[in-house]
C-alpha cells in the first residue's frame, strides 16, 4: 500500500490542494513527531490531553496511567482523534492576512484497543525507549508487575488517516508585490541537545 484509502471521515476538505495521503508521508511524520494531542468527546463535554506517541508497522500507540478519565472513555468505545504537528517555518507576507506557517501535520480517527497481551504491552514499551534513544530499552530496567499494571497502553490502527502540509513561501496578492514590506520564511527546527548526564 503505497496511499491510504480515502473516504469522508479523512478526507481532507480545506485546503485538499495540501493533503497527503501518502504512507511514506505520513509514517515519516509520526515517526518524528514526539508529542501528539488525543482526544474524545461524549454527550455532555470534550476531552483532549497532550501525550507521547510512537509506531510500530501500522499501529499507533499511546500510553499512560490506567485511571487516566480519557483512556477509560477510549476503552470504553469512544472514537478517538489523534493531532500530530511539526512546525517548520514560520512565513511572512506583505500583508497581515497571507501571514502563515509551513507545517506537516497528520489527523487520525478511531477506537482505541487496550493492549491486553504482556507480550505486545512490553514490546510496545520497548519500541517507545527505542524512539527516545537508540538502544535504550536495552539499558534501562523494564517495566515490573506492578508498573505494568498501573500503566494503560492503547492502540490505534492507521487507516481512517491524513497529513496535511504546507511549504514554501509567503502568498502574497498581485497588487502587495510593490509594497515596501520584506516578506520570507524564518524556519524553525526541533533539535535534541548533548545530555546531561547525572
Amino acid at each position: 500500500m503505497s496511499e491510504y484509502p480515502i473516504n469522508e471521515r479523512n478526507r481532507v476538505i480545506r485546503g485538499p490542494k495540501r493533503a497527503n495521503y501518502d504512507q511514506a508521508v505520513i509514517h515519516a511524520i509520526i515517526d518524528e513527531a514526539l508529542v501528539c494531542h488525543l482526544a474524545c468527546g461524549d454527550e455532555q463535554t470534550s476531552y483532549l490531553q497532550p501525550t507521547l506517541h510512537w509506531r510500530i508497522g501500522e499501529t499507533l500507540y499511546v500510553h499512560g496511567s490506567a485511571k487516566n478519565g480519557l483512556f477509560q472513555r477510549l476503552m470504553n468505545g469512544a472514537e478517538g482523534s489523534i493531532a500530530i504537528t511539526l512546525l517548520d517555518g514560520i512565513v511572512f507576507a506583505r500583508s497581515a492576512f497571507h501571514h502563515s506557517v509551513n507545517y506537516r501535520s497528520v489527523i487520525l480517527y478511531g477506537k482505541a484497543r487496550l493492549v491486553t497481551d504482556e507480550q505486545e504491552k512490553c514490546a510496545a514499551l520497548d519500541a517507545l525507549m527505542e524512539k527516545f534513544h537508540t538502544g535504550r530499552s536495552k539499558e534501562a530496567r523494564p517495566a515490573n508487575a506492578t508498573e505494568l499494571k498501573a500503566t494503560s497502553v492503547l492502540a490505534f490502527t492507521l487507516s481512517n488517516i491524513a497529513a496535511k502540509v504546507r511549504t514554501g513561501g509567503p502568498v502574497d496578492d498581485p497588487e502587495d508585490m510593490q509594497l515596501p514590506v520584506w516578506a520570507g520564511v524564518q524556519p524553525i527546527q526541533l533539535q535534541l541537545g548533548e545530555i546531561i548526564y547525572e
